[in-house]
C-alpha cells in the first residue's frame, strides 16, 4: 500500500512541475525543456546529435583512439586558444571545442569499458565451457561410443604418423641417391673431359714435331685445290646433294648478296663524289660553290638509303661480328675533298716532272745542234 502511494505522489509531483513548467516564459526558464523526459527532471542523458556535433567539431570519426583524440584536441588549442597569439584565436570557439573534448572523451571511454566488458563475458563463458567436447570430433574417424571412437582416433594418428615417417626417409633417400648419381656424372664428365684434353695437346704435339721435321712438305696434292664436292660423312646424302646442287647453280645466301651490294654502292658513291669534285676544279666560284652544295645534299640522301639498307643487312645476318656499321655522310664528304687535293698534289708534280723532262730534251737537242755545227765548221 505504501508503494502504491508513493508512485501515485510521483506522478502527481511530476504532472504538476511540467505543468508549472509550461506557464513559466522562456525568458524565466532556469533549465531546458529537453532535460524533461517521461516527467524526470534534470537527467544526465546527452542526445546523439550533440555526441556527433562534438565528433566533427574536434574533426574526428567514431571508433577513434584517446591519443587521436589529445592529439587533435592539443592541435586546435593551439590554433583557437585565446593566450596562442594565432589569427584565428577565439575564446567561444575554444570553450565549445573544450566542451566536445570532454564529451568524446568520455563516450571513447565508455566504448572500451563496455568492449573490455564483453571481452570479460566471452572469457567466462569459454573458461565455463566443457572440456571434453574437444574429443567428440576425431576427424570422422570411427563407430561406436566416445571411448571406442577415441582408441580408433588414437591408432589413426599412429598410422599416420607412421606413415609420414616412411615417406620422409624415402624422400631422403631418394635425395641422397640423386645427389650421388649427380656427383657420379660429375666425376664421369670431367675425367672424360680430361681425357679429351690430353688426347688433343698429344695429337697437337705430334702434328708440331712432324712439321718440325718435315714430314709434311711433300704431300701429294701440295698446292692443289681442294674438291669441290668432298663427301662429309656427317651430314646425309640428301643435304650433301641439295648442297652440291645450290652450289653447282651459283646459289649465295641472301645477306652475302646484300653484303656485296652494300660494298659496291659505297665505292660508287666515293668514285662519283670524287669525280664530281674533279670536274669542279680550282678555285671554287659562288657557282661552282653551289653545285658543290647540291652534290653533298645528293650524298647525303643516298647515305641515309644505304644506311636503311644496312639495318635490313644487320637484320638477317646470322653472325654477329659480320655486322656493319651506318656510313657517316660528312666523313665522307671530307674523306672525297681529301681524295681531291691529294690527286691535285699527285697531278702537280706530274706537272713539274713533265716540265722538266720537257726542259732537258730541250737543252738536250740544242747540245747536239751545237755539236753538229761545230763539226760541220771543222770539216770545212
Amino acid at each position: 500500500l505504501v508503494n502504491w502511494l508513493c508512485v501515485i505522489l510521483t506522478k502527481k509531483i511530476g504532472c504538476h512541475l511540467w505543468a508549472l513548467s509550461t506557464m513559466i516564459p522562456k525568458k524565466v526558464k532556469t533549465f531546458p525543456y529537453p532535460y524533461i523526459i517521461d516527467h524526470r527532471m534534470l537527467s544526465g542523458y546527452k542526445p546523439k546529435n550533440n555526441i556527433k556535433n562534438s565528433y566533427k567539431l574536434l574533426k574526428l570519426q567514431e571508433g577513434c583512439s584517446l591519443d587521436d583524440v589529445r592529439n587533435s584536441f592539443r592541435n586546435l588549442a593551439k590554433q583557437y586558444h585565446p593566450d596562442s597569439g594565432s589569427i584565428k584565436a577565439d575564446s567561444a570557439t575554444f570553450v565549445q571545442i573544450e566542451e566536445a573534448y570532454r564529451t568524446v572523451l568520455s563516450d571513447v571511454a565508455k566504448k572500451m569499458k563496455s568492449s573490455e566488458s564483453e571481452d570479460e563475458e566471452e572469457t567466462k563463458f569459454k573458461s565455463k565451457a566443457p572440456q571434453h567436447r574437444q574429443y567428440l570430433s576425431f576427424e570422422g574417424v570411427g563407430f561406436g561410443t566416445p571411448r571406442q571412437r577415441e582408441r580408433q582416433y588414437m591408432q589413426f594418428r599412429v598410422d599416420r604418423a607412421a606413415e609420414q615417417v616412411m615417406e620422409y626417409r624415402k624422400q631422403k633417400l631418394e635425395s641422397q641417391y640423386a645427389m650421388n648419381t649427380m656427383i657420379a656424372k660429375d666425376i664421369r664428365q670431367s675425367k672424360k673431359i680430361k681425357i679429351t684434353q690430353a688426347i688433343d695437346r698429344l695429337v697437337e704435339d705430334l702434328i708440331q714435331e712432324s712439321m718440325a721435321k718435315g714430314d709434311f712438305d711433300n704431300l701429294s696434292g701440295k698446292g692443289k685445290p681442294l674438291q669441290k664436292f668432298s663427301y662429309c660423312p656427317h651430314i646425309d646424302p640428301m643435304t650433301h646433294n641439295l648442297n652440291r646442287i645450290l652450289i653447282d647453280n651459283g646459289y649465295q645466301p641472301e645477306w652475302i648478296l646484300m653484303q656485296k651490294e652494300i660494298r659496291e654502292t659505297i665505292e660508287e658513291l666515293r668514285k662519283n663524289i670524287v669525280a664530281s669534285r674533279n670536274k669542279l676544279g680550282e678555285p671554287m666560284t659562288p657557282c661552282r660553290q653551289k653545285q658543290w652544295s647540291e652534290i653533298c645534299e645528293q650524298l647525303i640522301e643516298d647515305i641515309k638509303k644505304l644506311n636503311k639498307r644496312i639495318n635490313d643487312f644487320n637484320l638477317i645476318v646470322p653472325i654477329l661480328n659480320r655486322q656493319m656499321v651506318h656510313f657517316n655522310a660528312d666523313k665522307e664528304i671530307a674523306r672525297a675533298q681529301k681524295a681531291y687535293e691529294i690527286l691535285m698534289e699527285k697531278t702537280k708534280t706530274i706537272d713539274v716532272d713533265a716540265k722538266e723532262n720537257e726542259q732537258e730534251k730541250v737543252e738536250m737537242f740544242r747540245l747536239k745542234s751545237s755539236f753538229l755545227k761545230w763539226i760541220n765548221l771543222m770539216l770545212k
